[in-house]
């Protein structure tokens, strides 16, 4: 048997420089500066230079037979680029990139992704050209930086911004690593964006709120999303995160409860053989805000428990290990059945797989415990960076769908502002349900998707043939709002001359699908011939149906 306790924090940072527990110590920016300029040139062949020793020692703590060569020539480069070039906090501009790669090393991306963040901003802020790294670096790097460079303002003015998100999503269409790489870059911005003004700090923050936290969701990269949480929440809301910050501090200047049930914790899977690590995991500053929230909402007043301030971490080698472990959770101690969810047999829509459970320990403290392998934690870390083949989409992940379907709509909305709007509206939804059919692979969609919805998720266009829909096994309305786990058996005319009901746009919750409606509708105007009303399906009853599982 092999059980630890130790901290696993699930930030890696505190912006405001407290006592919030940190995977690794923040680097001296300035002296790394230093040594990255008299290092460039100095670096002996064969050996990388020493600005570059902390992401090769974190690369190769995943990739031991990595060759660094290729990331020292492109450390070189961007060195000799950006040389003379300063950040406003007054560091050399290359440590910018360095810390940008460092992040992602520390998540697990592999080289080309590494190679191509210490180059991404030489084509937008040096001379190097992209016809420059394709020649040295190939294809694939060059791909990736130019998917990350920004469009120019005096191009494209006031829709600089949204129309460079657009080019980034449309690149990480076909390599999820354009946007690991934008995510790292806006992680270590907010990291240092005191620097800024007030005004400027808010405006960024927004955006990161708005589009890039919950583009670190859908990617599954949890590890990114939780830091940049903390640092939005510290600029956007700064009393209610230093209430929170002064909570947390009070609480790491006790003992905590919940190491007396990891050590119990410890002990009984220790006797039924099971090996597993037992780990503390301490919540980032907005997990705390939201049990306080929760708190509120119970009646409680916002009042915290001692054990809500971290949750225990199980780490076990095989899936099955997993169930094991939770029969014994739920033997030992007092199980919350309404707390259970098992995202190992349904996993969530961006990778993410574990048991959750909460259980009552001998004190009363009520124990929030997730049960996962080592491979589904280094997934629930680092999402889409952590796949063996970051060119691939997993099948049935919901990755694969939600960018397919982003993709789709962004074609059909050519206006930079419409395009802008709908994106954040689509990234909005704070949780997405997954529903199923027997045919099917399950399908990820916003809270709140109608029957309409999904059937423009699964469909397309092929969708404005709809007719009718069964949720688990009943005939429905396709105005049906959706639930987390429902089962959706779609059914489609055979009539090739089908076409949505108008009414279908007060269905319709998502952008593909109002997209794809308002298309048709006005290609079609409505004194056009039409069939008579249906009803709630707007088809004839009569129509006849093929089904086709959602």
């Amino acid at each position: 048997m092999s059980a630890e306790v130790g901290p696993v924090p699930e930030s890696s940072g505190d912006p405001a420089g407290g006592a919030v527990p940190r995977r690794r110590p923040r680097l001296d920016l300035r002296r790394l500066g230093r040594v990255a300029l008299l290092s460039a040139a100095a670096a002996p062949r064969g050996r990388v230079p020493d600005a570059l020793e902390h992401v090769a020692k974190a690369h190769r703590a995943y990739f031991p037979d990595a060759d660094l060569d290729t990331l020292s020539r492109a450390y070189l480069l961007a060195e000799l680029s950006h040389r003379g070039q300063m950040r406003k906090s007054g560091e050399p501009y290359i440590t910018h990139p360095l810390a940008v790669t460092l992040i992602l090393a520390e998540l697990g991306a592999e080289t080309t992704t590494l190679t191509a963040s210490l180059l991404h901003d030489t084509v937008e802020d040096t001379d190097v050209t992209l016809v420059q790294v394709r020649e040295e670096f190939g294809e694939e790097v060059c791909y990736l930086v130019d998917g990350v460079t920004k469009l120019e303002k005096v191009d494209y003015g006031a829709a600089a911004e949204p129309e460079t998100f657009r080019k980034m999503l449309v690149a990480t269409g076909s390599d999820v690593r354009v946007m690991s790489i934008k995510l790292a870059d806006r992680l270590h911005n907010m990291r240092t964006l005191g620097v800024m003004r007030p005004e400027k700090q808010a405006r960024i923050a927004r955006v990161t709120r708005d589009v890039l936290i919950p583009l670190a969701e859908r990617l599954g990269v949890q590890t990114v999303k939780t830091e940049l949480e903390d640092l939005v929440f510290a600029i956007l809301h700064p009393e209610d995160y230093a209430a929170t910050r002064e909570r947390l501090l009070e609480h790491a200047a006790r003992p905590d409860p919940l190491q007396d049930t990891a050590e119990e914790l410890r002990g009984i899977l220790g006797e039924a053989r099971i090996a597993a690590q037992v780990q503390l995991r301490p919540r980032h500053v907005v997990s705390v805000h939201r049990v306080r929230l929760k708190r509120a909402g119970q009646g409680e007043h916002g009042e915290l428990r001692q054990s809500d301030f971290a949750r225990l971490l199980v780490l076990v080698e095989e899936p099955a290990d997993c169930y094991a472990v939770l029969g014994e959770l739920h033997t030992c101690f007092t199980p919350v059945v309404s707390e259970f969810k098992d995202f190992i047999a349904a996993p969530k829509f961006n990778l993410y797989q574990s048991l959750h459970t909460a259980v009552v320990d001998e004190r009363g403290h009520v124990v929030e415990v997730l049960v996962r392998t080592r491979q589904m934690h280094r997934i629930a870390e680092a999402g889409v960076i952590a796949l063996d083949n970051p060119l691939a989409r997993p099948a049935g992940s919901g990755v694969g769908d939600w960018l397919t379907r982003l993709l789709d709509w962004q074609r059909a909305t050519p206006d930079p502002d419409t395009f802008w709007s709908t994106l954040r509206d689509d990234l909005a939804a704070e949780r997405e349900i997954t529903i199923y059919g027997d045919r099917t692979g399950p399908l990820g969609l916003a809270a709140g998707a109608t029957c309409v919805d999904a059937a423009y998720a699964r469909y397309g266009e092929a969708a404005h043939a709809c007719v009718g829909a069964r949720v688990n096994g009943r005939l429905v309305s396709l105005g049906t709002v959706l639930r987390d786990g429902d089962t959706l058996d779609l059914l489609l005319a055979q009539d090739s001359s089908s076409a949505p009901a108008p009414e279908w746009l007060d269905h319709a919750q998502t952008p593909a699908a109002r997209i794809a409606i308002t298309r048709w509708l006005t290609e079609h105007p409505p004194e056009a011939e039409r069939e008579p009303d249906g009803g709630a399906t707007g088809r004839p009853p009569q129509a006849e149906a093929r089904g086709g599982r959602g």
